[in-house]
């Protein structure tokens, strides 16, 4: 990354679903909930490695959740409906609080630092929120293995991921690659969330989509590599 890329940009790396874990303190109510811990529903496979190696490339902070999904939903807002899962949401308010400010509040409040830090020193962020998806849901299959989810309405995020994605077809022609698949990139999420909060000229925030069958295996680092190189080229030419 080039020193006037550092200028113009200051990037920051969080991965929402980075865990399957379960602290003790919840362990209970997780009794016969072993195979869902276990599947996409817990967690978001490979999408930790994906986001250190992310970070590492860019010299960024990485902010990463520490426990299950099922949990708490670090990815939505407060007030959503899938904040909480089937497992959660019929535990008592005090519970439900407690689970909140204790496992929720710290990881939203450590990417809100990074980034309000990087605001108030005058630089404008990237966030790269770095996920994966199931190759197949309800049995549809899923026709992407890297996703790139953005706000089409913010011009900035859209020719971003449009020169993201041109890049990684001439690195990786092999790579299918959409934008705002299998998820749109303006529905509730933790970039949406701050895009409510800053204009494009402070804040621009990606959902990394990864396909677990195709790029989060160790034998996929290379592709994976080949994301980060396209995203490198696309910023250093900005």
């Amino acid at each position: 990354m080039s020193a006037a890329l550092r200028l113009r940009h200051s990037i920051v790396v969080s991965c929402e679903h980075a865990s399957n874990a379960v602290p003790a303190r919840y362990r209970p109510l997780f009794a016969q909930h072993g195979a869902e811990l276990s599947s996409h529903r817990g967690y978001d496979r490979g999408a930790l490695a994906m986001a250190r190696a992310m970070a590492a490339a860019f010299g960024a902070p990485l902010a990463a959740g520490t426990s299950t999904r099922l949990l708490v939903d670090l990815n939505r807002s407060y007030g959503h409906p899938q904040l909480y899962s089937f497992v959660t949401r019929g535990a008592s308010p005090a519970l439900r609080r407690e689970i909140f400010e204790r496992h929720y509040l710290p990881h939203r409040r450590r990417v809100e630092a990074l980034i309000m830090g990087s605001i108030e020193a005058g630089r404008s962020t990237l966030h790269l929120s770095c996920h994966s998806f199931t190759p197949a849901l309800a049995g549809v299959e899923r026709t992407a293995d890297v996703g790139l989810l953005y706000d089409p309405a913010r011009a900035e995020e859209a020719a971003l991921c449009a020169a993201w994605q041109r890049e990684l077809r001439i690195l990786s022609p092999d790579l299918r690659v959409r934008r705002n698949y299998p998820y749109l990139g303006k529905t509730d999420g933790f970039t949406t969330w701050w895009r409510q909060r800053h204009p494009e000229t402070l804040y621009l925030g990606v959902e990394l989509e990864l396909n677990q069958a195709t790029m989060v295996q160790p034998r996929a680092r290379a592709r994976r590599a080949r994301v980060i190189e396209a995203l490198a080229r696309v910023l250093a030419a900005r």
